[in-house]
């Protein structure tokens, strides 16, 4: 039986992402979702709004059906 995965080429948070630190944060999504590592990412908040920076993506975890993205917002376009 395969496992249902999507390859993400961008960031969108929706909103949910949490500050950690800093210029980190960490964002939950349902189902299991792989993201380059090391890479500089857009980060949006929707898939179809205007990119609000770049982040490069530090750790993924994936369990229970669930996938957790910590990454570091190294640019930031706008504070809306």
């Amino acid at each position: 039986m395969g496992m249902p995965m999507e390859l993400q080429t961008l960031i969108v948070t929706k909103g949910n992402e949490q500050r950690v630190q800093g210029n980190l944060f960490v964002l939950k999504k349902d189902g299991y979702r792989l993201y380059p590592l090391d890479v500089p990412l857009e980060v949006r908040r929707t898939l179809q709004s205007e990119a609000s920076g770049i982040a490069v993506v530090k750790k993924l975890e994936w369990e229970d059906n669930r996938t957790t993205v910590t990454y570091e917002l190294v640019s930031l376009y706008s504070t809306n």
